[in-house]
């Protein structure tokens, strides 16, 4: 591909008027072209280093250029990368077999894809085939992909007008709020969505009381619990799954973003509410080996090195050296694991950019959240650095 830039300093984003590239323009991007990384590292065609606490938004779970991932993929490319869904599979079957094994066992078979929203689309079709009904209940401030089954799942209005109309049949009910939930089905209800820590919409973790009230009432009347685990399956929150942390059994999880460690692919997961349905749905490169290879490196790589518990603390430390700083200009702090929130009382967007300037890398969760989701594998000396990065930005702008 043949690319010039002309960078703009002043706001820190690229000058799309100046750029010239192949690419659709559907993405506003920062002044960065990255070319390497290594763990929590990332370097860009100048040769400047960065700490990434992006993580290419929750994907690469276990670092840039991991050698483990790296060997996995080799060998598997050099056996077979391909193989459609009309044959078995060893490495799919291996996967399969490892993501039940991973989830409580009544969630005891996968369907996997590639990507999350696909993940999405999966689920909203499983639940109207086995449930015989149409509509869904979904958390405001949720998001779920851009596709239209998952944008008709996502809640902001921005992401959706321009698309509609769109999938009919979702409603929204207020995150943490039973009675809300409780009061807005009905008898075309198949399901009940949600993200046990919403991330786009600004990492809010649900309360205990609520996810386990919703749970006793789907159960007691047969609605299914559909939970969004793509930002936060696969040991970013402390535990391998977010879910595990609440009393809830969900009939329908789904898991994306970090399984592959930064390879596309996304899984769902059922409970046998879910019936078989041979031919009623499918992905022609989903479940592809070299993907599965993937995901199989990916989750020995977290359980062998202990990074679930490693999640719980490092997102602990960091919070603790932000509270140990009283910042005037941080109004909470939200976080499960490493999946991390710092809610501030001015606009992130110049902030993040200073940050940027200064070496660390971050995402923003809406006009006033600051997100982090890094490697499962960043230091503490890192996120250390990460948080004396943090507080010299807001200092600057104060």
């Amino acid at each position: 591909m043949r690319w010039k830039y002309n960078l703009n300093k002043k706001d820190g984003m690229i000058n799309n008027t100046n750029i010239q590239t192949d690419e659709l323009e559907v993405y506003s991007r920062r002044n960065l072209v990255i070319v390497r990384g290594s763990g929590s590292r990332l370097w860009d065609e100048n040769g400047d280093e960065y700490i990434d606490c992006v993580g290419g938004i929750g994907v690469a779970s276990i670092g840039h250029a991991n050698e483990f991932l790296r060997s996995a993929l080799s060998d598997q490319a050099g056996r077979l990368i391909s193989v459609s869904n009309l044959f078995y599979n060893d490495t799919r079957m291996l996967l399969a077999k490892k993501l039940t094994g991973i989830a409580p066992e009544y969630l005891n078979r996968v369907y996997l894809c590639n990507s999350g929203t696909e993940t999405m689309e999966a689920a909203i079709k499983f639940a109207r085939l086995s449930s015989g009904k149409t509509d869904f209940v979904c958390a405001k401030r949720g998001f779920h992909g851009r596709t239209m089954g998952a944008l008709s799942a996502t809640y902001k209005e921005q992401y959706k007008k321009p698309f509609e109309p769109l999938v009919p049949g979702f409603k929204f009910a207020e995150f943490n709020d039973l009675n809300a939930f409780i009061n807005s089905v009905d008898t075309d209800t198949a399901g009940i969505i949600i993200e046990i820590i919403q991330g786009e919409g600004g990492i809010y973790p649900a309360d205990q009381e609520f996810v386990q009230g919703l749970g006793r009432f789907c159960s007691e009347n047969d609605i299914l619990i559909i939970i969004d685990e793509v930002q936060t399956g696969i040991g970013r929150t402390g535990s391998m799954f977010a879910f595990e942390q609440y009393d809830i059994k969900p009939d329908i999880v789904t898991i994306a973003k970090g399984l592959g460690g930064g390879v596309p692919i996304g899984a769902v997961l059922v409970s046998d509410k879910i019936p078989k349905m041979p031919g009623k749905h499918g992905s022609t490169f989903g479940g592809n080996p070299l993907s599965c290879s993937a995901a199989l490196a990916v989750i020995e790589f977290i359980e062998s090195n202990a990074l679930v518990r490693e999640a719980g603390i490092k997102g602990d430390y960091f919070v603790s050296l932000i509270k140990s700083k009283r910042l005037p200009a941080v109004k909470e702090i939200r976080h499960r694991g490493l999946m991390i929130g710092i809610e501030l009382t001015i606009p992130v967007k110049s902030i993040v950019l200073l940050m940027q300037r200064r070496g660390v890398l971050v995402l923003t969760a809406g006009e006033n959240v600051i997100r982090l989701l890094p490697p499962l594998v960043i230091t503490k000396e890192e996120l250390k650095i990460a948080a004396d990065v943090l507080e010299s930005a807001l200092e600057s702008v104060q």
